[in-house]
């Protein structure tokens, strides 16, 4: 018979009473969502770095987590806080950061070009950096990570009023930077219809790319 995983919350129980094997187990389980959740956002050096301090922010944060929302939830927003912070420090000390307004396309001039096959998928990465960052981050966790809105709104500090209007309006973003750049209609159709194999390859660029 097979016996199920142990759930994120009997992890992080026995994290804090002691066991280090839950802990890796906790790490083991969720590196891959983080690095992609970096994917695409920033290059690969500085992925590498901001998944070291997310898991580090989540070591030392452990004592401050109440354990009454979802342990996904609380470590992608450890995650997005590091993302700001990055651009927040790459902006300077005085500048004013508006993430609902800047996107990864306006700090890279030249956004980096992942190796992705297929026309689609490449379009349709392009087109989610030119995207505000904040409305790429949730279209990304909602279609990569299937979270939910409410699950979202947990993560991102946000009312879950919020978190679904960003959503709706990010997916409208997107059709709209898509059609900006795809030479055909048919192109942008095609893209839109194949949200699942993007996921697929992005996840398996992700696991590829190992550690």
């Amino acid at each position: 018979m097979l016996v199920d995983p142990a759930s994120d919350r009997e992890l992080v129980d026995a994290w804090r009473r002691g066991d280090r094997a839950a802990g890796h187990a906790l790490f083991d389980r969720y590196y891959e969502p983080v690095a992609r959740f970096f994917f695409n956002k920033v290059d690969g050096d500085v992925a590498r770095d901001l998944i070291q301090r997310t898991f580090l922010g989540c070591i030392e944060g452990l004592p401050n987590f109440r354990g009454d929302g979802e342990f996904r939830s609380w470590l992608f927003g450890i995650a997005y806080r590091q993302l700001c912070r990055h651009y927040r420090g790459r902006a300077g000390e005085r500048a004013v950061v508006d993430f609902e307004q800047l996107s990864v396309a306006d700090w890279q001039p030249s956004p980096s070009q992942h190796a992705a096959s297929g026309q689609e998928l490449r379009l349709l990465l392009a087109a989610l950096q030119r995207l505000p960052l904040d409305y790429q981050v949730v279209l990304e966790l909602h279609y990569w990570e299937s979270m939910t809105t409410d699950e979202i709104a947990a993560a991102l500090e946000l009312p879950p009023g919020t978190a679904r209007s960003r959503v709706r309006r990010g997916r409208q973003l997107l059709e709209d930077s898509l059609a900006a750049a795809a030479a055909t209609p048919n192109l942008i159709e095609s893209t839109l219809a194949g949200l699942e194999r993007w996921i697929a390859a992005v996840r398996a660029h992700v696991r590829g790319a190992g550690r």
